[in-house]
């Protein structure tokens, strides 16, 4: 599911009807259909589903005579749908964490980073322990369509340790400029699971997936080291 609420798949036809209705809205399904240049069912297909999604609203219109006709026009979240593309924001701001150039600064940043990123998804991770924590957070990457499954290892450690594994990077163009966002993405991940969080394997080693590997080590504070 994207921003918008809509699956990709439908994503190029659905935004020329919020197009269509964020130039004028209180359109009707005739007034679409034509505009469009498809059939008022295929219409009626798009709006109900943009409907359920949250994007669209109906209201009803009185006629003189005859069954009352609807009109469509965009809800809050059908007009904030199309402002939500931070990708060149992101890049900036990320380039400017890169110029910094003293490493305790650099370090810090990412952490406060990382700390605000769990903040944002911290109230929706439950669970008493690390592992149900982190499946947690898993079921969460997986509502934002980033393929991943967690598992248990009791490899290299005399307890068996709980692991996330990540299947496409949710940062692929910042990952590449800078490895920074890695050590963002780790902190995140232990702020959110109560527990150290070390990353043992990497796409950018050339590791078919992301590996993090979370200790039972319960941490004290909030982490510090963005290395």
């Amino acid at each position: 599911m994207n921003s918008a609420g809509f699956p990709p798949h439908n994503r190029s036809s659905d935004a020329a009807l919020i197009n269509l209705l964020r130039a004028k809205n209180g359109l009707c399904v005739s007034e679409l259909a034509q505009s469009l240049g498809v059939t008022a069912t295929a219409v009626r297909q798009r709006l109900e589903r943009l409907m359920r999604g949250g994007i669209v609203g109906r209201k009803s219109l009185l006629q003189a005579r005859g069954r009352p006709t609807h009109a469509y026009d965009l809800t809050e979240k059908g007009l904030r749908s199309g402002s939500d593309n931070f990708r060149d924001l992101a890049l900036v701001l990320w380039n400017e964490v890169r110029s910094v150039k003293e490493p305790s600064v650099r370090k810090g940043l990412l952490a406060r980073i990382g700390s605000a990123m769990a903040g944002m998804y911290r109230d929706r991770i439950s669970g008493s322990s690390v592992g149900e924590r982190l499946e947690s957070v898993a079921a969460l990457l997986r509502e934002r369509h980033f393929p991943c499954d967690t598992s248990i290892s009791s490899e290299n450690s005399a307890k068996p340790l709980a692991v996330l594994t990540t299947y496409s990077c949710p940062y692929p163009e910042l990952a590449e400029q800078d490895r920074g966002i890695c050590a963002s993405e780790r902190i995140m991940l232990q702020e959110l699971v109560g527990s150290s969080v070390q990353l043992s394997e990497c796409r950018l080693d050339g590791s078919s997936c992301c590996r993090f590997t979370a200790s039972e080590t319960l941490l004290v504070g909030p982490p510090i080291d963005g290395s």
